[in-house]
């Protein structure tokens, strides 16, 4: 068959590219219509050369039978004579086009949802990122769909509720719902309202957020009479902020079992567990200028806490995370699967970045990775020790103490 000549699935082929490449674009009503794909123009002596090729050719669009529409065109030839032979398809809307690509439905349901939109705010219109939303609109669920536009709704007519996500009156709508689809609630709605707002979810829709919660272990005695003799608690960020404390050294863990595992400190506090947001310690006005040191896991993701920490608390220090704690318990290293990609990381020291590089690299092997709580408690004491939080008696001392007391 002469090159030129397109069957039904060349075509196709072609209309999946246009598609694929538009479709969101003519959710808002944009292109050119109709949309023409040649078939060919074979010339009289490409017809003689392959002329059972060329009668395929033809036939197969004379008995076309899927979208749009097949224009033939007549040709006068000195051998041939008059023939009327295919010239193009013409699909004359975007409903066509999805049709010959096998996505009609998809289509159709999209296009749907787009109107009940419509009915609802007339503006998204002429509103072109709309057709961002593609996906939402063709594959959601109609229970998800509705529940979108009810909360979107709700969310637009209640600016600035205040309420927490739990408190939201929608009919259908649970916690766990919307916190999978904040991202998504929060575009559409600066979509629908006009805004230029983007970014944090909560300030875009004017919900409340849940109180940021610390994990605090006081292992000073001489301190915890100033928080009723709790020794472990967790709390509201913003009730931390108002005890007032008064430490001589603080520290931070990221593994809760770990810092629970400490004895008695004079005069220091424990912050555990706050993985990625540690920075909120910042915000502890009680905390700042006080000597404070930072111990996690030997990996990407420990740096880069221990980075966001001291951002929180200048002048904070690492123990144990240090290439030469690497080497020496190198034997009890596992693999980090995914690693952390943060950039710019400008809180770390030189040594830290190199450890930090090291990692990344494969410098000492395929990402490996030391959890704190693997490495012996004895080097923990000592480091702790070296730190100046633990006195003349070690952690098993002080827990053995303890454990006589009562």
């Amino acid at each position: 068959m002469a090159k030129k000549l397109l069957l039904p699935e060349h075509v196709k082929d072609a209309a999946v590219r246009r598609y694929n490449g538009a479709h969101r674009d003519w959710l808002v009503r944009s292109g050119d219509w109709p949309l023409a794909f040649s078939l060919g123009a074979p010339t009289e002596a490409e017809v003689i050369a392959d002329l059972p090729a060329v009668q395929i050719w033809a036939q197969a669009w004379r008995q076309w039978a899927g979208p749009g529409a097949v224009e033939f065109e007549p040709r006068k030839w000195a051998r041939l004579g008059s023939q009327d032979l295919p010239a193009r398809l013409v699909l004359s809307n975007p409903g066509e086009v999805a049709a010959l690509c096998g996505q009609d439905k998809r289509w159709a349901r999209a296009v749907a949802r787009r109107e009940v939109l419509l009915g609802v705010w007339p503006d998204l219109g002429i509103n072109l990122r709309l057709g961002r939303y593609f996906d939402v609109l063709a594959d959601y669920a109609d229970t998800d769909f509705d529940r979108l536009v009810a909360v979107v709704q709700w969310l637009e007519a209640n600016a600035d509720s205040n309420l927490y996500i739990r408190q939201l009156p929608v009919i259908g709508v649970d916690t766990k719902w919307l916190e999978k689809r904040q991202s998504l609630v929060a575009e559409l709605l600066c979509l629908v309202t006009g805004s230029e707002k983007a970014g944090d979810f909560f300030d875009v829709t004017g919900l409340r957020r849940l109180p940021h919660r610390l994990r605090v272990i006081v292992l000073c005695p001489e301190l915890r009479r100033s928080v009723g003799g709790l020794r472990d608690f967790e709390a509201p960020i913003e009730d931390v902020v108002q005890l007032g404390l008064t430490p001589k050294r603080v520290l931070v863990v990221e593994n809760h079992a770990c810092a629970t595992a400490l004895g008695d400190m004079p005069g220091c506090v424990v912050f555990a567990g706050l993985g990625k947001a540690v920075g909120v310690l910042g915000r502890v006005g009680w905390l700042q200028d006080v000597p404070a040191l930072y111990w996690g896991d030997i990996d990407t993701h420990g740096l880069v806490i221990l980075n966001s920490a001291r951002a929180a608390l200048p002048g904070l220090q690492s123990v144990l995370m240090d290439v030469a704690t690497l080497f020496e318990f190198k034997e009890l290293a596992v693999h980090e699967a995914i690693q952390a990609v943060e950039s710019g990381l400008e809180h770390l020291t030189t040594e830290e970045t190199e450890l930090l590089e090291g990692l990344r690299s494969g410098r000492w092997g395929l990402q490996p990775r030391i959890e704190q709580e693997r490495l012996p408690w004895m080097v923990v004491e000592a480091a702790l020790l070296a730190a100046g939080l633990i006195g003349g008696k070690t952690i098993c001392d002080a827990l053995c103490e303890g454990v006589a007391d009562r």
